[in-house]
């Protein structure tokens, strides 16, 4: 709800005040990952904030400029009292859109946890989010210098955003956005994947990635997987999946932990790739919810299926429909697959 809507308000120009933030969690309020986001986007609108502190639960947001291109670098442990493993990939999304709409390129250096829970890995972003954003006109690439896990923090990503240079208020002219119809993901196309670990001994990777490809030849899945030793701070490990269709791209991602095998890890990211496989819907849960908002910003109609309807997805939609109501609509109930219907009017 909070990067939606900042998100928004930067391209709209329209002022928002959040209330009540995250007040149902152990941590209420504004979280570093959070407070970095607000600061982000507030940089590239020159936006006038009440209540960008830790912990706040209040937040007024009031852009004076529309999004500006430029270079960019935001650290999460700025926002923090010490380090941080806020994730890197929840402060692109927010600013991501915003730029992609501004009118030249952007260069954006992000610090922070690039493969943290509760967040896209930077892998999905990589081989996932952007591969389809581009797919509908946004052209932007990125990179990671430096890993970053829970707790320490400490990675680095560089994105560069080609400005689309759209009308205000996000009407946008013939280099928008455009619309993608996703009722079906088409053939097979190939699975990819990594196993990564950064300062753990080899055979944890390797054990990963044996454990993934043994998963998937069981159900008939041919795979590549490249096994990676991440420079980092900290330690950490991560399987990561993708899968291409003709129409499609979906991943899937599980975390290693302390005293969690390196087979457990491999197999929790084969039993969400192999759940998807075998339902029929085009987009993965996580890719459905990230797709609302610059369906919004697109020039033509979107319609989409996905595998299950989240509480993100339909919060995503409900806070698009709080700037233009009525633009997105649902089929189907949370926990079940279910269909999107983009109309930007």
């Amino acid at each position: 709800m909070l990067r939606t809507s900042l998100a928004l308000s930067a391209i709209t120009g329209q002022a928002v005040r959040l209330e009540q933030i995250r007040a149902g969690r152990r941590k209420p309020g504004l979280q570093p990952q959070h407070l970095a986001s607000v600061r982000a986007i507030a940089k590239i609108c020159d936006a006038e904030v009440e209540g960008a502190k830790l912990d706040s639960q209040t937040l007024t947001f009031v852009p004076r400029t529309a999004p500006q291109a430029g270079a960019y670098t935001f650290d999460v442990a700025q926002a923090a009292k010490g380090g941080s493993a806020g994730s890197v990939s929840l402060i692109l999304q927010t600013i991501l859109l915003p730029l992609a709409l501004a009118s030249g390129t952007s260069r954006v250096t992000l610090r922070g946890g690039t493969h943290v829970a509760w967040s896209p890995p930077f892998d999905y972003v990589k081989h996932v989010y952007l591969p389809m954003l581009k797919r509908m006109g946004l052209r932007a690439k990125a990179h990671i210098r430096r890993w970053g896990w829970y707790p320490l923090g400490g990675g680095e990503i560089e994105c560069v955003i080609e400005g689309l240079g759209s009308g205000d208020n996000g009407n946008q002219g013939e280099q928008g956005l455009t619309g993608l119809t996703l009722r079906e993901r088409g053939q097979l196309l190939r699975v990819r994947g990594l196993s990564a670990s950064s300062n753990l001994p080899k055979h944890i990777r390797m054990r990963q990635e044996a454990a993934a490809l043994q998963a998937l030849r069981s159900a008939g899945v041919n795979a590549h997987l490249e096994v990676v030793d991440a420079p980092a701070q900290g330690q950490g490990t991560v399987v990561f999946l993708w899968a291409e269709f003709e129409e499609v791209i979906a991943g899937f991602s599980s975390l290693g932990e302390r005293g969690k095998p390196a087979e457990r890890v491999a197999e929790e990211a084969v039993r969400d790739l192999l759940d998807y496989l075998h339902s029929q819907a085009a987009l993965d849960r996580h890719l459905a919810d990230q797709l609302v908002l610059p369906m919004a910003l697109a020039r033509s109609p979107s319609h989409f299926t996905t595998e299950r309807v989240t509480q993100h997805l339909l919060t995503n939609g409900w806070v698009v429909n709080q700037f233009w109501p009525g633009r997105v609509r649902f089929e189907g109930e949370e926990g079940q697959p279910g269909a999107c219907w983009v109309n930007p009017g």
